[in-house]
């Protein structure tokens, strides 16, 4: 039995939930989010909440009854409060900068490193060092910060690179002579 997928999925204030044969549709005050949940996996909106369970007690429907529910409190957290991934850049002449709606990031290669993120999802700079990607997808919040990440990853022996903010470089130690 999932541990997650039993919980039904609370719809806060402010926020307006419907479900539509599998199709699970939230609205709120950031936007409205929808998603499609698996064939063998059985969504019901009930007394303010939204409950989740397999079709039967196969191992694929059982596999899907958690993500789904997860991905519906995802959803519904999102149109409510959003998400938002922080990032530092550490290492000398390491900077970022907006341009317009592009990031422009300086982190040691020969040219500029120019992102343009997809829309849905907001980039900030609030120092030169520190970026905050925030939207109301969890999904597409994540797929960018690491795509910005994925441009120079933190290295092992100085921590140089772009890192999570919460997220700790396990440091090597260098050549001894």
């Amino acid at each position: 039995m999932s541990r997650i997928g039993k919980k039904p999925v609370a719809i806060p204030d402010g926020v307006t939930a419907s479900v539509d044969g599998q199709t699970v549709t939230a609205k709120g005050p950031k936007g409205e989010l929808t998603f499609v949940v698996n064939d063998e996996v059985l969504v019901k909106l009930e007394d303010g909440a939204i409950a989740v369970d397999p079709r039967d007690q196969s191992k694929q429907a059982r596999s899907k009854w958690g993500m789904s529910r997860t991905q519906i409190a995802n959803i519904v957290n999102g149109v409510k409060d959003g998400f938002e991934k922080r990032l530092e850049i550490s290492g000398v002449g390491y900077r970022a900068a907006m341009q317009g709606q592009k990031l422009q990031l300086s982190l040691g290669y020969s040219h500029d490193v120019v992102y343009d993120p997809p829309q849905g999802v907001s980039i900030a700079v609030t120092k030169p060092t520190e970026i905050v990607v925030s939207g109301i997808d969890k999904q597409a919040v994540g797929q960018v910060a690491s795509e910005i990440r994925k441009f120079r990853s933190p290295e092992p022996y100085k921590g140089k690179g772009v890192k999570y903010a919460d997220e700790t470089i396990v440091r090597k130690e260098g050549k001894k002579k």
